[in-house]
């Protein structure tokens, strides 16, 4: 687990005078890492790091030649256009180089000049994805959504037996992983109503999103070598949002016995910039089970893990209809209720003698909290499309339709430590082909 250090310390101010405003997502404490250029050019893409409303080019601060030793060796794989090689250097790299940056990026800093000339806007970038996604395994780690979505169709038996015991997860399609701004095209496949005698192929209809946490491996481990429970978060390189999408009728037909398949794997959406486990010290929570309920498994438990292995990141989705001059939110909820830790995720995918790579990309499963209107899913809060939301001007919707976006936001917040954003993912669906 990460300790607090001078990096989080609430007192400390930017020569970036975007940073030190209040409610400002990308303030010096947090510096999280994207893959950036500018929109509309054929620049190479790489690697920076958000400050206020503006993202320091590694690149050019590397050419700059403002840092020397290994921290400069460090920074030089951080600007190229995907941080799989930064990110496999592990923890001490991590650290070290944002602690480089956070001193120069400091009020009185004597880095200023150099650096000043090396920042871009974020209103002039375009992203990509951060990381080359070798390998994505998508969890189910919130007991709420797995109870809601469980008792639409287990109304006698929502939760399966091993869901207390085992951090369950699937295998996803990485190549499908695309970054904030995304769109694609309703998904097609074979749909089977519950009264007729066949499947048929057509246009999904019930296209669902879900609002996720994005874990990012960064070193990772040999095959055949378990991951430690008390080691496992040195493997996180950080957090970022997911909206992992659904086709939920294609899903309902074709998920027994295996699970999803295609309802899964036509696009997941990505937010660009990545918060550093570091930049998250401040917002660790004691994780904790109703008495009643199984405690994990000893290889699952870790005094570290018991103490501070949730997070307390409150999450937030919102929709934008073609109609609609601004977003509107459609719930809230907290990564801190999430029912399995980062560290419990690790070690369980990795107790077989999986080998996880640098870039590798978790996600945590749809986030709703306890409370109905907290419900992370379309799924959820139409209750399995019976229950029509109304939204401003007069629209419902159970499930999407062609042309909405669906925005998701977050941010660690809370007096006495430092406010720390994600930005947001962004991502619109169009007609099927």
């Amino acid at each position: 687990m990460h300790q607090l250090n001078e990096t989080h310390d609430t007192a400390l101010t930017s020569w970036v005078e975007s940073a030190n405003q209040a409610g400002c997502d990308f303030p010096i404490q947090n510096l999280p890492f994207a893959s950036v250029r500018r929109a509309g050019t054929s620049e190479p893409f790489r690697g920076a790091v958000a400050i206020g409303d503006h993202a320091l080019d590694l690149a050019a601060v590397n050419a700059a030649g403002v840092f020397d030793g290994v921290v400069a060796e460090w920074l030089a794989l951080a600007a190229q256009p995907k941080l799989n090689a930064f990110m496999a250097q592990g923890q001490e790299a991590w650290s070290a180089l944002r602690l480089a940056l956070s001193r120069a990026l400091r009020t009185g800093a004597a880095e200023q000049a150099a650096l000043s000339s090396c920042l871009i806007p974020l209103a002039e970038l375009e992203y990509d994805l951060a990381m080359t996604i070798g390998d994505y395994t998508d969890f189910y780690t919130s007991i709420h959504h797995a109870t809601a979505v469980g008792s639409l169709f287990r109304p006698d038996n929502p939760l399966l037996p091993n869901y207390k015991w085992v951090p369950i997860g699937y295998h996803g399609r990485a190549s499908s992983i695309g970054v904030s701004g995304q769109q694609f095209h309703r998904p097609k496949g074979q749909l089977k109503a519950p009264d007729a005698a066949e499947p048929s192929f057509g246009p999904c209809k019930r296209l669902d999103y879900e609002l996720e946490v994005g874990i990012v491996i960064g070193q990772g481990n040999a095959l055949g070598e378990a991951i430690d429970i008390e080691a496992a978060e040195r493997h996180v390189f950080g957090l970022c949002l997911l909206n992992d999408w659904s086709a939920r009728d294609i899903q309902a037909w074709e998920y027994q016995p295996l699970g999803p398949f295609l309802s899964k794997s036509f696009a997941s959406t990505l937010s660009p910039w990545i918060v550093t486990l570091e930049a998250l010290a401040p917002y660790r929570a004691p994780f904790q089970r109703p008495e009643a309920d199984p405690q994990p498994l000893p290889y699952l438990t870790g005094a570290a893990n018991s103490a501070q292995g949730a997070v307390d990141m409150q999450l937030e989705c919102l929709i934008q209809t073609p109609t609609m001059d601004a977003p509107v939110r459609l719930s809230r909820s907290n990564f801190r209720d999430s029912y399995w830790t980062l560290g419990q995720m690790v070690t369980h995918h990795s107790v077989n003698g999986c080998n996880l790579n640098a870039g590798d990309l978790f996600g945590s499963g749809t986030q709703s909290g306890p409370a109905p209107e907290e419900a992370g899913s379309l799924l959820e809060l139409t209750r399995g499309g019976k229950q029509p939301l109304t939204l401003p001007g007069g629209e419902t919707r159970t499930f999407l339709e062609d042309g909405d976006t669906i925005i998701m936001r977050a941010v660690c917040e809370k007096p006495g430590a430092p406010r720390i954003g994600f930005g947001e993912v962004r991502s619109t669906l169009l007609p099927a082909r």
